[in-house]
């Protein structure tokens, strides 16, 4: 981290087609941004800002050394939710003033924010982007609104609809022709301007009055029709479509009817599914729609083929890749909009039911499959449903009688709160729902149990809510209550110093825990109490970490496998064993998870190990990106006073080594660092930097992923290197993976021909 690249970073997605025109409004957007902090792209729906402004991010992204960051707000229906799903974004936890963490956060950053579809929640981002202005000289932000965000400073840039030809202009094609020859060829193959079809699609482009949205929708229509019989069926259903009241704009009502047409066009089968999959703000997968939508059940054929139908008539997308094992579809706002409005006037609270019954079922499987081998592949799909995942539960929470399935949903879902960095919006829903269902209920007392965790693990009160826990434990007569009650006053009474107390509290939870069968909460207590026998100097810590290693083997839980790591190695270090905890450590870091606070967890234990190996550089350089890292966690433990007197006893001794100020200076110096680069030092991985194609050096293995590239050099399978190293196989092919993708390789045989260009490494 002494040597930080200043490489481009982002999320922007891919374009999946190309870009036509906007030749002037590219460049403008570009000298606005160049001159001014604020720039926002107006125009109505439909007209392109979306895309204008993900190409201007995109051409200017060298000018920001850290990074272009989207951040799609369409699917925010809660305001107060902006600060947040912006601080997702940037991969932080969520805090209680999270627009307060995020200025913090950025204000030593030079990146560009994109702030897409704010209209619906313009004050909060006005709000928002006020404060994040005036606390970071760095950030240029590039909004996309219907209409202007009224923060001082904002420069304009009106997107207009794309120029069409004149009547009886036989020049070469303008930009909206352009965008209905190129989307109609990807459809149809053969299609072409034409001598004998120019005049046709240039009075198509004309009629519908540039709109790239609903010149896209006439466009796939020659899959089918020439362009003659669209231009016909598009007159017609203008004509009949666009005599609406005066105040309703001219453009709207174009595309208003444009959009109708295609619903027209659609089977009954088609246009059911479009109106119910509007109720999904974040897409959806094929299991979904089946469940949610149903066009089966009203007579319309499988789902795959309706969806497929969509699909061919661009209402719906596949978005690129897959989202796990399946395929992912997403429309396009406005679309959805319309969608919305045409379920109005159906059996709309039907398949709102459907919906948050599909929902409470997916949270319920979460928390009974998500300590196992598909562990990270349910957070990856968790984080992926967040949009819907808030929808549901604004809609449960905002009606008569579905407070509780609501409540369900949330306290289902309170692993997924911590370790997705989103605990003040878990608490949020938990306090709502807790508000509303006042009745006891299990229900009840799994979200007070949910509650307790994440306000303990923030530092908020959680007095009332262990409490009425209790109550409730004894009421119902159930030892999982009682035991998660044990859990939290433990975790509590540890956190604030009281180890001798809070480890007796811990081994009540965990005898409980085992006796209801619970394997995740038997893991989560067997981690508090190997941190707490740790700094009690008991050697029965080292067991319980070990137990919990061996938890996560039997269970293939690959994200639990990091905590487990830490807790074994943090007992390795406490025998005087720095090295091979390192190993550990390296191991868990490189297992690259989302959880932020592990990997605070991590850096601040080989911060120790470094300390007893006397390298006290590294050790000023791993406290300061533990630091960082604790900030973007939002949680507060290492604050607390065990965790605290380790690092400040390593930090005295680094700083009587190296003198006050080269500590302060490399300390400051990571803590000013991103995950990536923090992840990297801690790996002593070689700073990313961009390279020309994949010549790129290769290294940065770690000393255990160096043993066994050795091995599989040799020829040895995963499960011969997993037995002479006594690891697991599941961690072996973790080890092979993160090789090759180090070395840039494709094939295990590569490893031996990278080896042998390699310098002899000391024993």
């Amino acid at each position: 981290m002494g040597a930080r690249s200043r490489r481009s970073a982002g999320n922007l997605p891919a374009e999946l087609t190309s870009f036509v025109g906007r030749r002037h409004e590219l460049g403008e957007a570009k000298r606005l941004l160049s001159a001014a902090r604020l720039v926002t792209l107006t125009g109505s729906g439909g007209v392109g800002k979306t895309r204008l402004a993900l190409r201007t991010a995109a051409d200017v992204r060298r000018a920001f050394p850290d990074g272009v960051w989207l951040v799609e707000l369409a699917d925010v229906g809660d305001p107060h939710l902006v600060p947040n799903t912006v601080a997702t974004a940037f991969g932080l936890r969520g805090t209680s003033d999270q627009a307060a963490g995020l200025a913090e956060y950025l204000e030593d950053k030079q990146l560009l924010l994109v702030l897409d579809n704010c209209e619906h929640v313009a004050d909060e981002c006005a709000t928002l982007v006020a404060k994040l202005l005036a606390g970071s000289g760095g950030l240029r932000v590039l909004a996309t609104s219907r209409h202007t965000l009224h923060v001082e400073g904002e420069h304009l840039l009106h997107v207009e609809p794309l120029p069409v030809p004149r009547a009886g202009d036989t020049g070469g094609p303008v930009e909206a022709v352009t965008l209905f020859a190129d989307r109609a060829a990807a459809v149809s193959p053969g299609f072409a301007l034409t001598p004998d079809n120019r005049a046709t699609v240039s009075r198509i482009c004309r009629r519908l009055e540039g709109i790239p949205l609903a010149i896209e929708l006439a466009a796939v229509r020659v899959r089918v029709l020439s362009a003659e019989q669209v231009l016909e069926r598009l007159d017609d259903r203008l004509g009949l479509l666009t005599a609406r009241p005066a105040a309703v704009q001219p453009r709207r009502r174009t595309l208003e009817a444009a959009i109708d047409w295609s619903f027209a066009l659609c089977t009954p089968a088609e246009q059911r599914l479009w109106a119910q999959a509007s109720v999904f703000p974040g897409g959806f997968d094929l299991d979904a729609a089946e469940h949610v939508c149903a066009p089966a059940a009203n007579g319309g054929g499988s789902t795959l083929d309706v969806v497929t139908g969509l699909v061919d008539k661009s209402i719906v997308r596949r978005q690129n890749g897959t989202f796990g094992r399946h395929a992912w579809y997403r429309m396009l706002e406005t679309v959805r909009e319309y969608g919305g409005a045409r379920l109005a006037e159906g059996d709309e609270a039907g398949v709102r039911a459907r919906l948050a019954g599909y929902y409470a079922d997916l949270a319920r499987r979460y928390r009974a499959e998500g300590f196992g081998p598909r562990q990270s592949e349910w957070l990856g799909r968790l984080r992926r449903e967040h949009a819907n995942l808030r929808a549901v539960l604004e809609h449960c929470l905002s009606g008569p009688g579905q407070a509780s399935q609501a409540l369900d949903i949330a306290a289902s879902l309170w692993n997924f709160w911590f370790g997705g960095g989103l605990v003040p919006e878990g608490c949020g829903y938990l306090r709502r729902g807790l508000e509303q269902c006042g009745e006891h209920t299990l229900v009840r007392a799994r979200a007070l149990y949910a509650m307790a965790f994440l306000a303990i693990q923030t530092g908020a009160p959680h007095a009332d809510l262990l409490a009425e826990l209790t109550e409730l434990a004894e009421e119902f007569d159930d030892e999982r209550l009682r035991a998660g009650h044990a859990e939290c006053a433990g975790m509590a009474t540890f956190f604030t110093g009281d180890l001798t107390g809070g480890e007796e509290l811990l081994e009540r939870a965990l005898a409980g825990y085992r006796t209801a069968g619970d394997a995740l909460l038997v893991f989560d207590t067997l981690i508090l109490l190997a941190a707490a026998r740790f700094f009690l100097g008991d050697p029965r810590g080292a067991a319980a970490a070990e137990e919990a290693l061996a938890l996560t083997d039997r269970y293939e839980a690959r994200w639990s496998r990091g905590y487990a790591l830490w807790a074994v190695a943090i007992h390795r270090w406490r025998a005087d064993q720095p090295r091979q905890a390192a190993d550990l450590l390296h191991e868990a870091v490189a297992l690259r998870l989302p959880d932020r606070t592990l990997l605070a967890f991590l850096v601040e234990a080989l911060a120790w190990c470094h300390s007893a190996e006397g390298e006290h550089d590294r050790v000023a350089r791993l406290l300061g990106g533990a630091g960082a890292v604790w900030r973007l966690s939002g949680a507060r433990v290492g604050e607390m006073s065990p965790y605290q007197g380790i690092d400040e006893q390593c930090a005295a001794l680094a700083r009587k080594a190296l003198g006050d100020d080269a500590f302060d200076a490399a300390f400051a110096d990571a803590a000013g660092s991103g995950l990536d680069e923090v992840v990297r030092y801690a790996l002593r991985e070689r700073p990313a930097t961009p390279v020309a194609g994949p010549a790129a050096d290769p290294g940065g293995l770690t000393r255990r992923q160096r043993e066994i590239a050795g091995l599989v050099a040799r020829g040895m399978s995963n499960k011969e290197i997993a037995a002479a190293l006594v690891l697991s196989g599941r961690t072996v092919e973790g080890h092979v993976e993160n090789i090759l993708v180090k070395l840039g390789l494709t094939s295990r045989t590569q490893v031996a021909s990278w080896l042998a260009g390699q310098p002899e490494q000391p024993a």
